[in-house]
């Protein structure tokens, strides 16, 4: 169905290829996962399936590209739309309508299909993905999961051969991502349909991927059963971690084929895992005290009556499902967010009083809490980094160098490049320099390992770390269970609009099964949440065989 020959992609300015001599095939009906850290080239590759490399991004395609017989290279996407399917990162970036039903006959009205058959399939197509009871329903008030079925119902009623999908689950809590994979699956064993799937949150998808397609970061890729290119991968999920560990062979992909391996296992690991790193000598005064918090859009209720105390040195992960309320209650925390009613006290750097963010001026509210938002690019508005870190210091009307801070949390950005220029991970690191430049006891971080690698997740939680071990409190809202497992030090759990949970990680994970990570799963009922856990606490040498 997709066939590589020879295939090398070269943007102007940069010195080596982003895809170099890739020779593959990819058969109808398979699902096959794209890996790689950040930057190795997984965009590009999805690119040329659908035209948009070179017809769109530039650069110099060498090779071939064939998509059900047409060559990309001579066919703009506009052509191939009738048989490639694309769904972004964002689903909502892409909607043009209103409501469900007009969202799915967009596409179909583009290409000029006769009225009798957009509404046969379009029925066919809320059947397929359960969405009928949402056919009339604006696509505002959906849920994230909700969102991105829509999303690819939008384009699955054009009746695409191929279906590309950038990090469809990335922006998802964990029932809606497998939701939203479940209904993928489904298309490509009910209908045949084929699946080039980039993921980062490998831990989600790779027990469906038939093949794991690997961009290694040198231009090459290497595809093959996703046991096999998983065992010497740079990048693995934690399932295939605690395998590797063992010595589990096969290596199982499933909670359940690992379970059944770990037997042996469980047997020797002690009923308690290692300590958790020491508390740091600030821990315990309290940040920010909140009463009675209530955060409501007219008539519909975000938080409701929410009573939250942080604390100095301490790592919190917010967790629940898309739509509970969990940015509304950072943004309210922070004061720039509407507010019902109820209370917020923060303990700044300064002598004196607590202070109410939402009632101070924004200095000073900056040096009491800092946040970083879902996309923290909304914050970058000047033309150079060095512009935006100048600005920073000015406003802090602190002693803390902004350069000095992002040179300890992503070396080797230049002054001069262009914010939007940078990758995610140091886009992220930008804001936080900036943010952190006016010294906040508080950090607030939103969903801030979306879009993030695996080695860009370990420098954020050593980044995370650092900051408690100064004695700041530091909130963290996630859908990323395994990140939550290895960062935080406690839990909150809010749903529509109430904390309905709060305590230590371990209790409050370990007792859920949608928020455990898959070590927690695989080795259940001992308590464990990281694969580190494990290895530290086996003895050395150690191995199943």
């Amino acid at each position: 169905m997709i066939t590589f020959d020879q295939v090398t992609v070269v943007y102007d300015g940069d010195g080596e290829p982003s895809l170099r001599d890739i020779d593959l095939t990819v058969e109808e009906g398979e699902l096959c996962l794209v890996t790689g850290h950040t930057g190795v080239g997984k965009s590009t590759l999805l690119g040329t399936v659908n035209g948009l490399v070179p017809h769109f991004t530039g650069g110099t395609l060498y090779g071939r590209v064939t998509v059900d017989g047409r060559d990309t290279a001579h066919h703009p996407p506009r052509e191939l739309a009738d048989v490639v399917g694309v769904v972004g990162q964002d689903p909502a970036d892409g909607f043009v309508t209103d409501t469900v039903e007009e969202e799915l006959a967009y596409a179909m009205e583009q290409l000029a299909i006769p009225p009798a058959t957009m509404r046969k399939r379009v029925e066919e197509t809320l059947d397929l993905l359960g969405l009928a009871d949402l056919r009339h329903r604006a696509l505002y008030e959906l849920s994230g999961g909700q969102q991105q079925r829509v999303a690819i119902g939008s384009v699955l009623t054009a009746h695409p051969r191929v279906l590309v999908l950038d990090e469809p689950t990335s922006a998802l809590d964990p029932a809606a991502a497998e939701e939203v994979l479940a209904a993928v699956t489904r298309l490509v064993h009910d209908l045949g349909v084929t699946v080039l799937m980039a993921e980062h949150r490998l831990e989600r998808v790779v027990q469906y991927a038939d093949r794991v397609l690997h961009l290694p970061g040198d231009g090459h890729a290497r595809i093959g059963p996703p046991a096999d290119i998983l065992r010497t991968s740079s990048i693995a999920p934690p399932i295939v971690e605690l395998g590797r560990a063992a010595g589990w062979s096969p290596l199982p992909l499933s909670v359940r084929d690992a379970r059944r391996a770990a037997a042996p296992l469980r047997s020797r690991l002690p009923g308690r895992p290692p300590a958790p790193r020491p508390c740091p000598p600030h821990r315990g005064a309290t940040v920010l005290t909140a009463r009675g918090l209530t955060v409501s859009y007219r008539d519909v209720v975000a938080v409701r009556e929410a009573d939250l105390e942080l604390r100095a040195g301490e790592v919190t992960a917010l967790m629940g499902r898309n739509g509970s309320g969990k940015s509304s209650l950072l943004w309210a925390l922070q004061g720039s967010g509407p507010r019902r009613g109820g209370t917020v006290k923060v303990t700044g750097p300064e002598e004196g009083e607590p202070a109410d963010p939402h009632r101070v001026p924004a200095a000073h509210a900056r040096r009491l809490v800092g946040l970083v938002p879902q996309t923290p690019a909304d914050l970058l508005y000047l033309e150079s980094v060095r512009q935006e870190l100048d600005q920073a210091e000015a406003e802090s009307r602190t002693s803390r160098s902004a350069r000095a801070l992002l040179d300890r949390l992503a070396p080797g950005i230049d002054d001069a490049t262009h914010p939007r220029d940078l990758s995610e991970g140091q886009k992220l690191a930008l804001v936080l320099a900036i943010q952190l430049s006016a010294a906040p006891p508080l950090l607030l971080l939103d969903e801030p390992t979306r879009g993030l690698d695996y080695r860009a997740k370990d420098q954020l939680i050593a980044i995370v770390e650092s900051l408690a071990a100064e004695g700041r409190s530091v909130v963290v809202s996630t859908h990323d269970v395994e990140f939550a497992a290895r960062a935080a030090d406690r839990v909150v759990v809010i749903a529509d609009g109430d904390l309905v949970a709060d305590g230590p990680t371990a209790e409050i994970i370990t007792a859920s099964p949608v928020f455990a990570p898959q070590t927690t799963k695989i080795l259940a009922p001992l308590p464990y949440l990281t694969v580190a856990q494990v290895t530290a606490a086996l003895a050395p040498g150690e191995s199943e065989g």
